[in-house]
């Protein structure tokens, strides 16, 4: 197992970031389109040579001070959504590709990836016989046959069908254990169930890295937020744990570091957590807010309520009984306990 390294710099495409990952781990890589997450994966895999390029595998340096390491020596595999199978080569072949090019005539290890992947019943067919979730599978195993010292995925399971892709995870989270990993994707299921770390992207930069379940509960960022499905508040602290937002409405919560007055600081919480008035509520302590309704969106059985930027999730008998509509003043309480707040 070793670790890897990578700094890229890209002006033409915006791009100013660096990621480490350590031995055998997996580090997920969200952010939306056109943040560079796929440029800092192909100048990894050499397939692209910005301006400003560091990629070290382990003790090997593949890019930067002067060196620049051929795809095809970098001992790094990079599967994207589509398989890219040989079409006139079974489905045996195709896993032991890249066994052959390296002068390997034994076929033993293809056998055993196929196997892993749980593709070993298809090893005879041609790639036209399976179903994308079989190819898929398939193309892991040629991935992985040749033991790359760094697997790179990019959204590998955003073209399956959504049958397909439970099973799919469960064979990444099977093979990738151990395995120095960057994974590209949009789904946050994804990054929980198979990275370690995750690193949120926006205009070419890492915005929020950390811990995945960290990342992803307790977001730093607008994209993060909206990916995890909270709300994100930022403010200025105007006590250890309180802050104020730009148009006056203050929320205290839970800071697990005291918050320093005068600084930046972030309210995160989710929907749930909302409940919506119509009348000023009193009783228990917690943030109680004004607001004004934007939009109410029907979710199944619950209704997605945007007041004033922030999001509530209520019942639809809660919505009619409140006569929700956009325009209509309401009131928002938050329990304090509900509220998680960090310093920016």
């Amino acid at each position: 197992m070793v670790t890897l390294e990578a700094r890229v710099r890209d002006p033409e495409r915006g791009v100013a970031l660096e990621i480490a990952v350590r031995a055998g781990a997996t580090l997920a890589v969200l952010g939306p389109n056109g943040a560079g997450k796929s440029t800092v994966l192909r100048t990894i895999a050499g397939l692209h040579r910005p301006a400003g390029a560091h990629v070290r595998v382990g003790e090997r340096l593949l890019a930067g001070d002067g060196t620049w390491v051929a795809p095809h020596r970098r001992s790094v595999a990079l599967l994207g959504q589509d398989p890219r199978l040989f079409p006139h080569l079974t489905v045996r072949e195709n896993v032991a590709f890249g066994l052959r090019a390296r002068g390997r005539a034994d076929t033993a290890p293809a056998d055993r990836w196929l196997e892993r992947v749980g593709a070993q019943q298809w090893a005879d067919r041609r790639p036209a016989e399976l179903s994308g979730g079989q190819a898929q599978r398939v193309a892991i195993a040629r991935a992985l046959a040749v033991e790359p010292d760094v697997v790179l995925l990019d959204e590998p399971l955003a073209a399956l069908d959504v049958e397909a892709v439970p099973e799919l995870r469960r064979v990444l989270r099977q093979v990738l254990a151990d395995r120095t990993t960057v994974l590209v994707t949009h789904d946050p299921l994804d990054a929980l169930a198979l990275a370690d770390e995750v690193a949120i992207v926006e205009a070419g930069r890492v915005v929020h890295l950390g811990a995945a379940r960290h990342v992803l509960l307790h977001p730093r960022s607008a994209f993060g937020a909206a990916l995890a499905g909270v709300n994100l508040v930022e403010g200025v602290a105007v006590g250890p744990d309180r802050l104020r937002v730009a148009d006056g409405r203050e929320l205290t919560g839970t800071a697990l570091t005291p918050l320093s007055p005068g600084s930046g600081a972030t309210a995160t919480f989710a929907p749930t957590a909302v409940a919506v008035h119509r009348v000023r509520p009193g009783g228990s302590p917690r943030n109680v807010v004004p607001a004004v309704v934007a939009a109410v969106e029907l979710r199944g059985g619950t209704c997605r309520v945007e007041a004033s930027g922030w999001l509530a999730d209520v019942t639809t008998a809660a919505a009619a009984e409140l006569d929700l509509e956009p325009g209509r003043d309401v009131w928002l309480s938050i329990k304090a306990t509900e509220v998680r707040l960090d310093p920016t």
